[in-house]
C-alpha cells in the first residue's frame, strides 16, 4: 500500500483562504449567506471559511451542520444502518443563499442527498457547493461552484482528508490499495474508498 501526501497543513490554509475570498466575491449580500458543512468533515472547513470571511471581511456568516444520511438512494442496500447525527442550521434557510462544504467530491451521490435535506428544511434561493478535493468520477450531474484542488484518481484508490477537529491533524493523502489495483483486469471496480466516508460520495 502506497500513501502519498499531496496537501500539507499550509496547503490547506491556503486553500481555504482562497474559496473563502471566492465566496465573498461570488455573495455580494453576505447578510444572507449560510456555510452548511455536511457532516462529518464538511462541518469543520465550514467552521474554518466563515472564520476567514469573518477576518476578511468583519462579517459573521453563520455555519450550520447538516446530516445527510437518511436521504442516501442506497440505505436500504446496507449491511447496517446509518447512524443519524444532528442536524443543526441555526436560522431559517428560507430565501437564503446556502453554500454546501463537503470534504470530498465524487460521485455527487451525497451532495443530491444533502441538497434533498436542505430543501426539506425551507427553500432556499440558491444552493452552492464548495469542496476541498474533487476526484472525479461523477454519476450525477453535480458540478462544485468552489474546488480547492482537482486530484484525478483511478477508482481504487482512497482520498484521505485528515482534519485536526476529526484526526488530529491536517493533510490530504491519496492511497493506492495495490490488491485492488491488481484485480482490474479481473473485473471492473465500481467503488471507490475514502477515509471516514461512504464510498458512493
Amino acid at each position: 500500500m502506497a500513501r502519498n501526501i499531496v496537501m500539507t497543513r499550509e496547503d490547506i490554509r491556503r486553500t481555504l483562504a482562497r474559496i473563502a475570498h471566492e465566496i465573498i466575491e461570488q455573495n455580494k449580500s453576505l447578510d444572507q449567506l449560510i456555510l452548511v458543512g455536511m457532516r462529518t468533515r464538511g462541518v469543520p472547513l465550514a467552521k474554518r471559511l466563515a472564520a476567514n470571511i469573518q477576518k476578511f471581511e468583519n462579517i459573521d456568516v453563520p455555519v450550520g451542520a447538516l446530516d445527510f444520511r437518511l436521504y442516501r438512494d442506497d440505505i436500504s442496500n446496507l449491511e447496517k444502518q446509518p447512524v443519524v447525527q444532528h442536524t443543526d442550521i441555526p436560522t431559517s434557510v428560507d430565501e437564503k443563499s446556502i453554500v454546501l462544504v463537503d470534504d470530498v467530491l465524487y460521485t455527487g451521490r451525497s451532495t443530491r442527498a444533502a441538497m434533498d435535506a436542505l430543501i426539506d428544511l425551507g427553500r432556499p434561493r440558491q444552493i452552492q457547493l464548495a469542496v476541498l478535493i474533487d476526484r472525479g468520477h461523477r454519476e450525477m450531474p453535480i458540478r462544485p461552484d468552489y474546488i480547492g484542488k482537482n486530484i484525478p484518481s483511478a477508482r481504487h484508490e482512497e482520498i484521505q482528508v485528515h482534519l485536526t477537529e476529526t484526526d488530529g491533524a491536517d493533510e490530504v493523502a491519496i492511497v493506492h490499495h495495490e490488491s485492488n489495483a491488481n484485480n482490474n483486469h479481473l473485473q471492473p471496480v465500481t467503488t471507490g474508498k475514502r477515509s471516514g466516508h461512504d464510498a458512493s460520495k
